[in-house]
């Protein structure tokens, strides 16, 4: 999307701390916080970088949000998977338009989100009602309603149940990821991936033992996030880094 910020649109706050703060516009509405508010009329009709003053005389940059800012500040039930592992798990999972993806437990909606953008065609199993409605909610929120025409989620529970159909991919989150490994045998296409986010190297490992004869190319790798401080002549790495979040497990199926 591009040209002059509109209503219904959402919008990223950007403070002179560069303090993040998601915004849907709306001709009513206003944004505070401790220094002041902007009228979000202020905002529509504008460009995006377009300087902006709170009635306190505080400066903000107002940007579109890009996904990434987007699941960072997006309103969620679950815990969600972080940039840092969503595009690893897109690339090693290969996924691309008109792949066809299993995906359970959905939570609030980022793989989703992120596979959809991909062009991908997302069948979902969530045992929550209320993250069900919070990652379509997300869904429509970002993407719009064409990505919903692409984008099914049911209730159930994926260690007793299975979609119909045929699946390119699987993609599991969830505590017991190797309760459905087997399960998804039945529904994988053969040279289909599945890849599995797991918090502990304990769980990775069972992800791994439940996949017996068929199961190929089995890999298991973290993906670790360090920042730069860079300014002038001082550079160096950031005091904090993201090290571990999850286990990403992938493998391809080939059939028994």
């Amino acid at each position: 999307m591009s040209g002059v910020f509109k209503e219904g649109e959402k919008a990223l706050f950007i403070d002179s701390k560069q303090r993040r703060y998601l915004v849907q516009l709306n001709v009513e509405g206003e944004f505070h916080s401790h220094a002041g508010f902007v009228a979000h009329t202020s905002v529509i009709g504008t460009a995006p970088g377009s300087p902006i003053e709170s009635t306190k005389g505080s400066k903000y940059i107002v940007l579109r949000p890009t996904l990434e800012d987007f699941v960072v500040e997006m309103p969620r039930g679950a815990q969600v998977i972080y940039p840092k592992d969503l595009a690893p798990m897109c690339m090693i999972g290969d996924i691309h338009p008109g792949v066809r993806v299993f995906e359970t437990g959905v939570g609030s909606g980022a793989l989703s989100m992120t596979m959809l953008r991909y062009g991908a065609h997302v069948t979902g199993l969530e045992l929550r009602e209320d993250f069900m409605n919070r990652a379509n909610t997300n869904v429509r929120s970002f993407l719009g309603e064409e990505a919903l025409s692409r984008y099914k989620v049911s209730l159930g529970d994926s260690y007793t149940e299975s979609p119909e159909g045929e699946f390119d991919r699987v993609m599991l989150d969830l505590p017991e990821p190797w309760q459905v490994v087997p399960r998804t045998e039945q529904m994988l296409a053969p040279g289909g991936l599945l890849v599995a986010y797991t918090p502990s190297i304990t769980q990775a490992v069972q992800v791994r033992e439940s996949m017996g004869k068929g199961w190929v190319d089995q890999r298991t790798l973290e993906v670790l996030h360090r920042t730069w401080h860079i300014e002038g002549m001082a550079v160096r790495p950031d005091h904090r880094m993201v090290a571990h979040t999850a286990f990403l497990t992938v493998a391809r199926w080939i059939g028994a």
